[in-house]
């Protein structure tokens, strides 16, 4: 059995805390390793590496800085089929979703190769007599990421990359229930040629998280995960002096206008909302047709398709989607939809059954489909976090923006519709972070920011582009006079620019 321990210092380290974690692999329900734990000591002992690499690496020119990177784009690529195949065995999702996982991380580190233009600061010659005045950006020391299950790749290393880029070392703890990946791609950074204690892996639970969360020379931290843990992170680090970007749960609608391209929408259903067994933040929970035709017609159309899923093995590049994480979260899926029909909701599809032939004990679960969902229930309220749709039916547009605009959650919406004016006003709108235009996945590109409204999202920055840059930066401003600008006697008035 494979023991995976921390990656501190450059090189994997065996856990000394003596508290461990089964990995299973979720498409057969076998243990296949055995994770080490993290205690305060070595979170500390990882801070510690971190720490004294950190300002040789500050003090590296960002061209340098950026070919470290590249690099890396070039590792990951040569064993992208290795890494793709350990993160669907160690996660459920399928091959090619592993690999989509990958590639919309290497998007962010490609970004990240900018890291000479993006770093730049302000110069203005002249601003007052003799006076010059220019601003730096400057790396915060060392950092910290926190990340969750369903991307195991690549919100790592939207984490990582612009953090280091900038000249940071970083602390990343990933979860627990898929950890191979996360240190197999702090592996190929000291391959790339990035010094030793600038990104370090440390695996563990919550003693892990706090020990971040309280230790001083952390500087900031991101998190990804659910909305409660989210708010807990960030009023801990805030406590603590430190820098927070925390981002929580989800419950994303899909608006389906009368004039939309229904073909066009179902398909657009289908796979946002069960792609990766649902297990995605911007996965499509909630479809909204407006009006009792549309409603209809959606259902016609729909039902056939849900009940026509191909559910298989990780390794199976035909299925749609493959199993759940954990035994633990199907039974959860399977309790909220046994909700939803105690709640009155019409289960029109029911997968909560379904047993994956020659692979009795892994962690499958068939699609669900509710119709005549209301804004009361559970199932609506809460995020599910599986491959369950709810439909939702709204009497008219004002209605439509309505539902998700007044939710909890605000993360990812879309509208399907092809109404230049009616797409326009919602997008205008909308109370909801990212906005998808006849696109169910409104997933920024790696130079735009990514990042929810509500309790989507805790902090003033969002995850990559521009604002990771000014996450993991502090700007420093300049103001400069040379003696031949002086005039002579003191000054007991504040300087201005007259």
């Amino acid at each position: 059995m494979r023991k995976v321990g921390h990656f501190i210092g450059g090189k994997e380290v065996a856990g000394t805390s003596g508290r461990t974690s089964d990995i299973y692999q979720p498409m057969t329900g076998e243990v296949i390793g055995e994770l080490a734990l993290a205690s305060r000591a070595e979170l500390r002992a990882a801070v510690e590496n971190a720490k004294a690499a950190q300002p040789a690496w500050a003090a590296t020119n960002p061209q340098r800085r950026a070919r470290v990177m590249m690099r890396f784009l070039d590792l990951v690529a040569k064993n992208m089929d290795s890494l793709a195949d350990l993160l669907a065995r160690e996660h459920g999702k399928t091959i090619p979703d592993a690999k989509g996982d990958i590639q919309r991380g290497v998007e962010v580190v490609e970004f990240s190769c900018g890291i000479p233009h993006l770093m730049k600061g302000e110069y203005t010659e002249g601003a007052g007599p003799g006076i010059d005045i220019y601003s730096m950006r400057q790396p915060l020391g060392v950092v910290a990421g926190i990340t969750p299950f369903n991307f195991p790749a690549m919100i790592p290393m939207w984490k990582f990359a612009p953090a280091i880029a900038v000249g940071n070392a970083f602390i990343l703890k990933p979860s627990e229930r898929d950890p191979g990946v996360p240190m197999r791609l702090a592996e190929l950074m000291i391959e790339a040629g990035l010094p030793a204690g600038i990104l370090n892996v440390v695996n563990g639970d919550k003693e892990a998280v706090d020990a971040i969360l309280d230790d001083p020379d952390i500087k900031a931290v991101g998190f990804v995960g659910s909305s409660s843990i989210a708010e807990y992170v960030y009023a801990r680090a805030g406590a603590t002096g430190k820098r927070a970007q925390c981002f929580g749960g989800a419950k994303n609608h899909m608006i389906i206008m009368p004039d939309a391209d229904m073909n066009q929408a179902v398909d657009a259903l289908i796979g946002a909302g069960y792609g990766s067994a649902g297990e995605r933040c911007m996965a499509v929970s909630v479809a909204v047709p407006v009006g009792k035709a549309t409603a209809d017609t959606l259902m016609e159309k729909l039902i056939p398709r849900v009940e026509s899923l191909k559910i298989g093995p990780s390794t199976d590049p035909s299925a749609d989607y493959g199993p759940l994480v954990t035994r633990q979260h199907l039974q959860k899926v399977r309790e909220y939809v046994d909700l939803g029909v105690q709640e009155g909701a019409k289960l029109v599809v029911d997968g909560r059954n379904f047993r994956m032939q020659g692979y009795e004990n892994g962690f499958y679960m068939g699609g669900c489909l509710f119709d005549e969902v209301t804004s009361d229930m559970r199932i609506y309220k809460e995020e599910i976090f599986g491959p369950v749709l709810s439909v939702v039916r709204a009497k008219n547009y004002e209605e439509a923006l309505r539902l998700p605009t007044e939710h909890e959650y605000g993360n990812g919406v879309a509208i399907f519709t092809r109404d230049g004016d009616a797409a326009r006003d919602f997008a205008a709108k909308v109370e909801v972070g990212m906005v998808g235009i006849n696109v169910p996945i409104p997933v920024p590109i790696a130079y735009y920011t990514f990042g929810g409204w509500k309790r989507s999202g805790f902090g003033d920055l969002n995850q990559h582009g521009p604002d990771a840059i000014r996450f993991y930066t502090k700007t420093k401003t300049v103001t400069s006079r040379w003696p031949s600008g002086v005039k002579e006697g003191a000054e007991f008035v504040i300087p201005t620019m007259q």
